[in-house]
């Protein structure tokens, strides 16, 4: 299992981070550690006081492929869940990789179960949303994805071949706590619910490093 998670890719999202719209796809890799259940603790680490969420739709590989054309890409998503990539802002920034700064332990909870793709309709008219503590953070719809689920796999899968198991975080939109005047990060005792409208929701209780 891969997973690989794309940058800027909602409008709201790009204009709060003061960016422009990226004309390539602009893509880290997010370590395997970092998967965690989708009801279970996410660790806020002793370094940090820089933890933030972001609400992403998860795309599940079903079928190995390279160079995979556009029209062909539907054939390879076995399913689709709701994820969160957590990330430590610190250390995202003060580098120009952003792989650390995403790649914490428990800092990628997904789930609540696959949602098979025959069962999802139009993958790209769903919402999506962010509450922190019962407070909706972020909320749109995959309508908004400036590279769709189908451009990404195509363009992933010229430089590398896609596995079956892969999972493809698809980007987040705005309202980050980064973004926000003042910053809002998250504390021990805060719960994150992410939502997505026919996938079901995660709920994780953020707590300190033992």
């Amino acid at each position: 299992m891969g997973l690989r998670e794309q940058v800027l890719n909602y409008a709201d999202h790009i204009a709060e981070s003061k960016a422009e719209t990226p004309k390539h796809q602009v893509w880290f890799t997010k370590a395997v550690t970092a998967v965690n259940d989708p009801f279970d603790p996410v660790q806020i680490p002793r370094i940090s006081q820089f933890v933030d969420y972001e609400v992403e739709l998860v795309v599940v590989i079903g079928k190995a492929g390279r160079h995979i054309a556009k029209a062909d890409a539907p054939g390879h998503v076995f399913g689709y869940c709701v994820g969160n990539d957590v990330t430590e802002r610190l250390w995202q920034h003060r580098t120009a990789q952003w792989s650390l700064g995403k790649s914490f332990d428990t800092h990628a909870p997904i789930g609540p179960w696959i949602t098979t793709s025959d069962e999802v309709g139009d993958v790209h008219a769903l919402d999506l949303r962010c509450l922190v503590n019962g407070q909706t953070r972020q909320a749109s719809n995959t309508r908004h994805l400036v590279f769709d689920v189908f451009d990404q796999i195509e363009h992933l899968s010229q430089a590398m071949t896609l596995e079956a198991g892969d999972l493809i975080f698809t980007g987040t939109p705005g309202g980050v706590g980064a973004a926000m005047d003042p910053r809002q990060f998250l504390e021990p005792g805060d719960v994150v619910r992410c939502e997505i409208e026919g996938l079901g929701s995660i709920e994780n209780p953020f707590e300190a490093e033992a």
